[in-house]
This record gives C-alpha cells, sequence and structure tokens, in this order.
C-alpha cells in the first residue's frame, strides 16, 4: 500500500461546496468529473499534492434515496465527524479566513497546548482549525 489518496465527506449541493472550498478555504479543483448525474469532484489543499478531498453528494449509484435523505439530514445537523485544518497560526489562519467570508462557530481559543477554531462549511461539515 502508498498511502490515502482521496477521503470524501458529503455535501448537500456540490457547486456550493466548490465554491467554498476553492473560493474561501484556498483549496484548488483536483478532479471534476461527471458520468450522468453522477459527479466526482475532488480538491486539494495547497501544498498537500497526494492527497484528495472528495466532496460527494448522497445518491445513486453508492446509496439509495432513502439513504442519501438520511445522509442529507445528518450532514446538515453536523452530524458528521469533525475535519481538521492544520495552520501555522491559528489566529492569522481564522482572521484571512473570515475576510474570504468563512463563519466561524468557535474563535481560536488556547486549550490542550495548542490554539484553535471552529467553522462549518455550508452543508454543515464541522471543521477545526488547528495551530500545529
Amino acid at each position: 500500500m502508498e498511502g490515502v489518496q482521496v477521503a470524501g465527506i458529503y455535501v448537500r449541493d456540490q457547486d456550493e461546496a466548490l465554491d467554498f472550498y476553492v473560493g474561501e478555504l484556498g483549496f484548488r479543483v483536483h478532479s471534476d468529473v461527471r458520468n450522468g448525474n453522477f459527479r466526482w469532484l475532488t480538491v486539494q489543499y495547497p501544498g498537500q499534492d497526494g492527497f484528495q478531498l472528495g466532496l460527494f453528494k448522497p445518491g445513486a449509484p453508492m446509496v439509495d434515496d432513502a439513504t442519501a435523505q438520511m445522509l442529507d439530514a445528518a450532514v446538515a445537523k453536523g452530524a458528521m465527524p469533525p475535519l481538521v485544518l492544520s495552520v501555522k497560526d491559528c489566529r492569522t489562519a481564522y482572521a484571512e479566513m473570515r475576510a474570504r467570508g468563512v463563519e466561524f462557530t468557535q474563535e481560536p481559543v488556547e486549550r490542550y497546548g495548542a490554539v484553535d477554531a471552529s467553522f462549518r462549511d455550508p452543508s454543515g461539515n464541522g471543521w477545526k482549525l488547528v495551530e500545529r
């Protein structure tokens, strides 16, 4: 094995998610491929060329309609596990991201020997911004 190449999250609207991850968080598009109603959409964080974050809409062919509705509801409630974005300086990254339109649910706080802040993407996925 060589390692994890793609990890995915569920989003309610792929275009909205793309605008957020590229326009507000600074990711870049890696893949955007359609096959009928299915869209394989992945983004990469600058400097992490070996890893892609998949922005996937729940639905066929991966899950049935009932499961897709359940997943949409869980994501919207923030029930999915949080993701972590590592930064050199949490307070600086927080200020830069707020200036680009990211809405935070928690301002930077010092705890456990680090500084962290929290935000959610437009679909409801929770993120922790953690100072290395």
